[in-house]
């Protein structure tokens, strides 16, 4: 599809059917994520493409507990919103938990991984948090993203399970120098799946020369 068609329309999909994905259609969409640009081309990532049954219900019991810890506090603050936004929030909340009850479900799961080492992170010594080793790993995470939207398949980016890493990482034979950093349950949408989708306009988001001047 076209290319603009698709970033307009990538919504996060959490409600996915257990149906298997081709492997054809797995492979497209693999493939993608390995186009990304990394510093210095190291590709200093890698997948580990969850689809065993026992694997998946283990994810989803470390995943659900911290879905659950974090609806009371988006709950009180959806009673800040306008009508419209909290029903929009409403129907996000609904999906997420239908995703942390159903985690087992999804055909697949990839889980991305990084290694420091094989990453050039210029920001390591700044007074804060550090970001910059994150832009050779998440160009990777949206190659595949829109290639589930040309595929058909719905997707979304989820991060709770970094928080229970270390019961992770034995559990897919990661490395102890590897880490992670993304977990993209893929699938067919069970509903409508992808489309149009709500954001900031550019002159929110875009400034002119100097932070908050207007772009003109």
């Amino acid at each position: 599809m076209d290319l603009y068609d698709a970033m307009s329309t990538l919504r996060a999909v959490r409600r996915l059917r257990p149906d298997p994905i081709p492997e054809d259609v797995l492979a497209r969409v693999l493939t993608a994520a390995t186009w990304a640009p990394t510093g210095g081309n190291h590709q200093g990532w890698r997948i580990v493409l969850v689809r065993d049954a026992a694997k998946k219900q283990a994810l989803e019991d470390l995943y659900r507990p911290h879905w659950e810890s974090y609806i009371p506090a988006y709950e009180q603050h959806m009673q800040q919103m306008a009508d419209r936004e909290r029903e929009q929030s409403r129907r996000a909340l609904a999906a997420g938990t239908y995703l942390a009850t159903h985690l087992h479900e999804a055909p697949a799961i990839a889980v991305f991984c990084f290694n420091p080492s094989k990453m050039t992170i210029t920001d390591a010594a700044l007074d804060r948090p550090s970001v910059v080793g994150g832009g050779s790993v998440y160009p990777a995470v949206q190659n595949l993203l829109l290639a589930c939207r040309n595929e058909g398949l719905g997707c979304v980016l989820t991060t709770l399970l970094c928080m229970e890493e270390a019961k992770v990482k034995p559990l897919l034979g990661i490395p102890h120098d590897w880490y992670t950093c993304a977990h993209v349950p893929m699938g067919y949408p069970v509903g409508g799946g992808h489309g149009s989708i709500s954001r900031r306009p550019v002159a929110q988001m875009v400034y002119a020369e100097s932070f908050g001047e207007t772009l003109r």
